[in-house]
């Protein structure tokens, strides 16, 4: 890299810098509003309220680099473009493509940042910062392994292993005590459902039931009742959301749900975007060079991030919609995943072709 590539380079990692802080104190001021309504609910305090937003922040991060990248892009080569700069290096024979070196290898290490946000930071302080702020609400409550929840209510020990962000959890045992603590069954369910508040159900519940001590009974029914005063919330514990796995374990849950014949779309989508959406950071900085060659070289800074925003929500939006629509009817995970990163990127290097 020569002093001209170490010069735009660096301008778009500083300003990609402090777009990032300006959109992560946001996030974070509207997380924290956010727990308002929970402080006093069981331990969970103001202090523990800060304590969650803070650990939040990687995984905001994660999200909205892509749009920090664009903002601090536009900034960076839009300030270089309104004080001539980018005008003198053009005119002294550099391309628009020799430009867009050093502009695409800050993109790329934002890109690299962003994987790893997203790989060994975000997921873990996520989950820990949901497992917390539960258990400082509810009581009776411990953890087994990175996707597994027990609770105790009661007579009852019920151990939740996997399930999905809705109203539905896999893997159920549930540990059934007498008075004198002795084990009198074991239920075990494929998943368990939420009835109405206060009542679970069980679906296709296999139960031991131990008469004595040498006399145990089996049966099977399709499904059960039981009255709970667990918290659905609590179950989302043992909940697998795609947004708090790494892309190994998301990798990882997917042929879990293939080998046991289950849907898979939703994750495979999330899969692919995941990746797409890495290349998408390299794509938007690009995307900054039409429009301070262009229409954006004598705005002003103001102007230039709102332009910035408008195209990051644009982005988010279009993405969302595509993935939810693809999920609707079915399409292949990759093509969903991959398409609104392949038309931006398509656009800009028409646009960029074309700068003149």
């Amino acid at each position: 890299m020569n002093i001209l590539d170490r010069y735009l380079y660096r301008t778009v990692l500083v300003y990609a810098t402090m777009a990032m802080g300006i959109l992560l104190t946001l996030g974070a001021l509207f997380t924290f509003i956010s727990q308002q309504g929970d402080i006093g609910v069981g331990t969970y305090s103001a202090g523990d309220a800060f304590l969650y937003t803070l650990l939040n922040v990687p995984q905001q991060a994660f999200e909205l680099l892509p749009i920090g990248a664009l903002i601090g892009a536009l900034m960076g080569l839009g300030n270089l473009a309104a004080g001539s700069e980018l005008v003198v290096t053009r005119a002294s024979g550099v391309s628009v493509w020799r430009t867009a070196w050093p502009v695409g290898l800050a993109g790329l290490t934002l890109s690299l940042i962003m994987f790893g946000m997203g790989e060994f930071i975000a997921p873990a302080l996520g989950q820990f910062a949901k497992r917390e702020k539960t258990s400082s609400k509810l009581a009776d409550v411990s953890f087994a392994g990175a996707s597994g929840a027990w609770v105790k209510d009661g007579n009852r020990i019920l151990r939740v292993q996997t399930g999905d962000m809705d109203q539905t959890f896999g893997g159920v045992s549930l540990f059934e005590f007498d008075a004198s603590n002795r084990l009198v069954s074991i239920k075990r369910a494929e998943h368990i459902s939420v009835a109405e508040p206060g009542h679970w159900r069980l679906h296709n519940v296999a139960t031991s039931n131990f008469v004595d001590a040498n006399h145990i009974t089996a049966e099977h029914s399709v499904d059960a009742n039981m009255s709970s005063t667990i918290n659905p919330e609590f179950l989302g514990l043992a909940a697998t959301d795609p947004d708090l796995l790494t892309l190994r374990g998301l990798y990882s849950y997917i042929d879990h749900l293939r080998r046991n014949s289950l849907e898979t779309a939703a994750f495979e989508i999330d899969f692919w975007s995941r990746i797409a959406r890495l290349f998408a950071v390299v794509i938007v900085t690009l995307m900054a060079l039409p429009f301070v060659f262009g229409s954006l070289r004598t705005t002003g800074a103001g102007t230039r991030t709102v332009i910035g925003v408008l195209l990051g929500v644009l982005f988010f939006l279009i993405t969302r919609t595509i993935e939810n629509g693809g999920q609707l009817f079915g399409l292949n995970p990759a093509l969903v995943g991959w398409l609104p990163t392949a038309a931006i990127a398509f656009g800009t290097f028409v646009a960029i072709s074309r700068t003149r």
